[in-house]
């Protein structure tokens, strides 16, 4: 690896309540107040988004906006896979989690004969299909498309032709077909599931490492199996949700906030442990909704505290 990039993609069309596309703003305007120049010291380029959609009646309520989502995850797939074609690390800020997709589908894309596992923090599995969705908001599903897994046995939705042929085509972005294997796939945090996805998560043997099994069992313990089930991965992706993070603590600054989450320095120490294993090729931070914030830009600020720490780990394990 040669130098770190921000990939900026300000797309919020995924999520159910606007205003995460203003999240890496809010992310640059926290360093700001730090009187950090964290965001002059990368190069950086911005995914071009399609947020106006959000004004277009819904044709596809179990998938919405699924053709935009489709396009922006095309799109910061192609970056993904250019940078890191290039010798460069990655670091994309997103608006809503829906562009997941896009980012595994560029690292898989750019590597296609290497085994990827992915490190999911987060409050929600994400993992919900059109047919299983009870919102049809895309930011939960993008892992679903990833693994190519509509989750059939548990349907509960009728979708439209136009809406299976748009997921089709969102499941083989980059490279056709499956991205990561399930049981390459570990939840930190996740505390806000439905039963469909439950389901996967059983069935697969998906581990879910929750905040109260950590904290009980201890860190060091719980990322040391957690590393090794990854152990036949040659790279790792880690996305970053701050709903993962407890709302009560921190803020309610993100469009589907949980209680009993992560602290700021826990998140951070999950992260690091996996940047340490030298494997880890792309880092994502997503869902900062600063309009929702009931303790002024708290939300964001807690982003960059995990981002800077995250991108001095980086520079040290990944560019020495």
């Amino acid at each position: 690896m040669k130098e770190i990039k921000l990939i900026k993609n300000r797309s919020d069309i995924g999520a159910g309540t606007r205003g995460s596309d203003l999240g890496i703003d809010a992310i640059e305007i926290a360093a700001i107040n730090k009187s950090d120049d964290y965001f002059n010291r990368y190069g950086f380029e911005n995914v071009e988004t399609e947020n106006e959609t959000i004004y277009n009646k819904v044709n596809n309520s179990f998938a919405k906006r699924i053709g935009s989502v489709l396009n922006v995850c095309t799109r910061l797939n192609d970056s993904v896979k250019r940078n890191l074609i290039d010798g460069v690390y990655p670091i994309v800020l997103s608006g809503d989690h829906s562009s997941a997709l896009g980012t595994i589908s560029g690292i898989k894309a750019a590597n296609p004969n290497k085994t990827l596992g992915v490190v999911w923090i987060d409050a929600h599995a994400d993992v919900h299909s059109p047919y299983t969705s009870p919102s049809g908001n895309i930011h939960g599903m993008p892992l679903a498309a990833a693994l190519s897994d509509d989750n059939m046995n548990y349907k509960t939705n009728e979708v439209s032709q136009e809406t299976a042929n748009l997921w089709n085509e969102m499941k083989n972005i980059g490279i056709e077909g499956q991205k990561v294997a399930h049981q390459n796939i570990i939840y930190f945090g996740v505390r806000d599931t439905e039963e469909p996805e439950e389901n996967v998560i059983s069935e697969n043997k998906i581990k879910n490492y929750t905040v109260e099994e950590v904290r009980y069992r201890g860190f060091e313990k719980c990322l040391k199996e957690a590393i090794q089930r990854l152990e036949s991965c040659d790279m790792i992706y880690i996305s970053f949700d701050v709903d993962s993070l407890d709302c009560d603590l921190i803020s309610k600054g993100t469009g589907t906030p949980v209680s009993r989450g992560f602290d700021i320095n826990e998140a951070i120490y999950i992260i690091q442990a996996f940047v340490e294993t030298k494997k880890t090729v792309c880092f994502e931070v997503v869902e900062v909704n600063p309009t929702l914030d009931n303790k002024g830009n708290r939300m964001a600020e807690a982003a960059f505290e995990v981002l800077k720490a995250t991108t001095t780990t980086i520079a040290e394990k990944m560019l020495s």
